[in-house]
């Protein structure tokens, strides 16, 4: 036996050779004993080796033996195995094998089972993805009693305006000034929903190019309610655009864990400033070497106690926490750690024992990227105002159908009332023709709306179907199906321009 027999024959992964007929012509001890293993079968020299796969498995497997004979050097990850046997997953290596001239005489495949390693790599993938899921909750879950509180405050607002415009002989200024502020409470209300439904979200990480001065400002709101009212922020952001590649939600998530833990280092009261600037790489830091380059450094400084210097080397592992049982998790700043490291940054703790702290991000800067323009939406463009649209309004809960329907009637509108997608499949099955265009609710019992819509537009009658939703796990799944969608809580007279600008369409096309 010479030298590179016994090479071969003591490699554990299968190797096997074949001509340009597809037979083989040798293989080794470990590709007999998993060939064997996987389909049952101790393969002989002579055999065309396609033909002793399933039917199914075999153009493939002979397609990548053609690509090798053809001269390509290349590796595949592919399944083959009898599945009530055994189905690995395979990495294989693809080689053409060449005569003292360099003419191709045949071809041979090295094969590894990597079953096992995909398999770890699906459990670590979904430990990390659990990881990132408990520090967003964490963070969410320190959100709740900031935003409990101002939507309180809110309610105040719309409470105490109600009672106002009950006494009689109120002056007309008066009760335009509490029917604004009413309206105020609502819109804050309805942003604040939003920026909650963004920032809870569950996805895998996306990483998209965006400007950071725009997202701190953004979720400064957030950052505010989350502080209280004793803590005071301050926001110095240029306004020169500093770009980023990075995935927005997790961004949005290492900012609120800082905030967090300024916030509780100050006891819920004192002084945070948060800072961007463009820096040229980021400095040494535990283990790492100074990194040269350009990069964001987001800068979260707080008037607190400090961090000792004997804590300051956990403070970024996981569930490691100076509070009391009950207070923490620990996972606020691991979450940041990983997200640094993760996008291709760090981040930085300068502490001082009774001066407080400060922790710098520093991110990868995206050159070369212009600060999107701020795009205002055009309002829906109104249909005609001598026209009394019909309108199938389809909504299960009761005051919301009322109320819709009542303003409606008294903005000119015809509309017929369905408590639920079933129901309201039925009226426009029964005669559509009276409808010019369907409003409906997408969260409702049995049918939702987004269903209804699909089965009226399978109809192909022309009817226009408009959906409004305050939050749906199905439209942040698969979005709106190209369906028109209005938030709630909605303005009545966006609302009315909406439907008379589709019912107007549905009108001219009949005309």
């Amino acid at each position: 036996m010479g030298l590179w027999e016994v090479i071969g024959q003591s490699d554990q992964a299968p190797i096997c050779a074949f001509d340009h007929e597809f037979r083989l012509i040798a293989f080794n001890r470990a590709h007999s004993d998993e060939f064997f293993r996987i389909y049952n079968h101790r393969v002989q020299i002579g055999e065309v080796f396609p033909d002793l796969f399933l039917p199914e498995q075999a153009p493939v497997i002979r397609g990548f033996m053609a690509r090798a004979l053809a001269g390509e050097v290349f590796n595949v990850t592919e399944e083959f195995g009898d599945p009530d046997l055994n189905k690995p997953y395979w990495d294989i290596s693809y080689a053409p094998l060449r005569d003292e001239s360099g003419a191709i005489i045949g071809a041979f495949h090295h094969a590894k089972d990597i079953s096992d390693r995909l398999r770890a790599e699906a459990a670590l993938y979904a430990a990390e993805d659990a990881l990132r899921q408990s520090q967003k909750m964490e963070a969410v879950g320190q959100l709740t009693g900031g935003v409990a509180h101002d939507f309180n405050n809110l309610l105040t607002i719309v409470q105490s305006a109600v009672e106002m415009l009950k006494l009689p002989n109120q002056k007309e200024e008066r009760r335009a000034r509490y029917v604004g502020a009413i309206g105020e409470a609502v819109g804050r209300a309805s942003k604040l929903t939003q920026q909650l439904l963004a920032f809870a979200r569950r996805q895998a990480l996306k990483p998209t190019v965006f400007d950071v001065g725009d997202n701190i400002r953004s979720i400064g709101e957030m950052m505010q309610t989350l502080a209280g009212s004793r803590i005071t922020i301050e926001i110095d952001v240029p306004d020169a655009s500093f770009a980023i590649n990075a995935d927005t939600s997790q961004f949005d998530t290492a900012l609120v864990n800082m905030t967090v833990n300024a916030r509780d280092a100050m006891n819920g009261e004192g002084r945070l400033i948060v800072s961007a600037r463009a820096v040229q790489g980021i400095p040494a830091l535990r283990e790492r070497a100074a990194v040269p380059g350009d990069y964001v450094a987001v800068t979260i400084t707080d008037t607190g106690g400090g961090i000792a210097v004997d804590q300051r080397a956990r403070i970024f592992e996981p569930f490691f926490t100076t509070k009391p049982v009950g207070s923490g998790t620990g996972l606020g700043l691991s979450q940041v750690f990983g997200f640094a490291r993760q996008s291709g940054g760090d981040i930085q703790v300068e502490s001082e024992v009774g001066a407080g702290s400060s922790f710098t991000l520093y991110l990868p800067q995206v050159k070369g990227i212009a600060r999107a323009e701020a795009v205002t939406a055009a309002p829906a463009a109104e249909g005609d105002p001598t026209t009394v649209p019909c309108v199938l309004v389809v909504e299960d809960n009761a005051e919301v159908a009322a109320s819709t329907v009542d303003a409606l009637d008294q903005l000119g509108f015809t509309t017929v009332l369905a408590t639920n997608g079933v129901e309201g499949l039925a009226e426009v099955t029964a005669d559509a023709a009276r409808f010019d265009v369907v409003f409906s609710d997408v969260v409702m019992p049995g049918m939702t709306g987004m269903e209804m819509g699909r089965a009226i537009r399978e109809m192909n009658l022309g009817l226009p179907v408009v959906l409004a939703s305050g939050y749906s796990h199905i439209l942040a799944a698969n979005g709106t199906d190209g369906f028109e969608l209005i938030q709630k809580p909605y303005s009545i007279d966006h609302v009315s321009r909406v439907l008379r600008r589709a019912a107007g369409e549905r009108i001219r096309e009949a005309a």
